[in-house]
């Protein structure tokens, strides 16, 4: 009796322990999704705009007043004679009193296109990374509306 309690309870939890993996195998189902209808096909292109990224730069440019004219003609062949070299810039900077200051400048790039299409009598809209050109390729998918 006592080896018979003793393969009984050795055979219990073995038996749940080989049971574990079908009980695993219910808690995770596999969800399948039905073949979706996809086809592809053309679409005409009505228009296509530009959207544009505006970037503000500031640099630092040299910037200099106008020479008087009175005094330059003169001012020119004296300045010219005294030079010693390798001061020719900064003797002309000083002169015509140059300066750096900071210029802003604006650029203006493309980042995307605004694209309106029609397709089979309906007009659509759409952004996108290129131009497209006179027709689109476009993804067609139909499927039924599900109960609510």
């Amino acid at each position: 009796m006592s080896a018979s309690r003793n393969l009984a309870a050795l055979c219990l939890p073995l038996g749940l322990f080989a049971m574990a993996p079908a009980f695993a195998q219910d808690a995770t189902r596999e969800v399948v999704l039905p073949v979706e209808n996809v086809r592809y096909d053309y679409a005409q292109v009505l228009s296509v705009r530009p959207v544009y990224q505006t970037l503000r730069t500031t640099s630092m440019e040299r910037v200099c007043d106008p020479r008087e004219p009175a005094v330059s003609a003169t001012l020119a062949r004296v300045m010219s004679a005294v030079r010693i070299r390798g001061d020719d810039r900064k003797a002309e900077d000083e002169a015509r009193n140059c300066r750096m200051e900071p210029v802003a400048k604006e650029h203006r790039r493309i980042i995307a296109y605004d694209v309106d299409y029609m397709y089979r009598g309906s007009k659509f809209r759409t952004r996108m990374d290129r131009d497209p050109g006179n027709r689109l390729r476009i993804r067609v998918s139909i499927a039924p509306q599900p109960f609510d």
